[in-house]
C-alpha cells in the first residue's frame, strides 16, 4: 500500500488522472508565486547595494565639505590675507582707524541746496 502510493508519486500519476487540469493550475500559481518572489528578492538586493553606495557617496561628500569649510575659514583669517597682500606690496596699517561722527543735519542740507 505504501509503496504503491510512492510509486505513484514518483511516476507523477496524480497529474494525469481526472482532476490533473486544477493540479497543474496550481503548480502553475506556485511557479508564478516563486517567480516572484525571486525578482522580488533581486530588486530588493539591487536597490540595498544603490542606497550602500549613495551613502558612501554622501560620506565622501560629507567630509570634502569639511574640507572646503576649513580651507575656507582659513583664508578668511585677518592674519592669512594680510600674507597674501603683502606679496602684492600692501601693508596693514599702523594707524588705528578713526570713527567719523556725522550730525544730523540732513534738513538743513537739503534746503541750502535749494537755495
Amino acid at each position: 500500500m505504501i509503496k504503491d502510493s510512492i510509486y505513484s508519486v514518483l511516476k507523477a500519476k496524480y497529474l494525469s488522472d481526472k482532476d490533473a487540469q486544477q493540479k497543474w493550475i496550481f503548480i502553475l500559481f506556485l511557479l508564478f508565486l516563486g517567480i516572484l518572489m525571486i525578482a522580488n528578492s533581486h530588486l530588493y538586493e539591487s536597490k540595498s547595494l544603490k542606497i550602500t553606495s549613495l551613502n558612501e557617496e554622501v560620506k565622501d561628500l560629507r567630509s570634502q565639505f569639511v574640507d572646503k569649510r576649513s580651507e575656507l575659514m582659513e583664508m578668511k583669517m585677518e592674519s592669512s590675507i594680510s600674507k597674501k597682500m603683502e606679496r602684492k606690496g600692501i601693508y596693514p596699517s599702523e594707524v588705528a582707524p578713526v570713527k567719523i561722527k556725522v550730525k544730523n543735519n540732513q534738513g538743513n542740507f537739503i534746503k541750502e541746496l535749494w537755495q
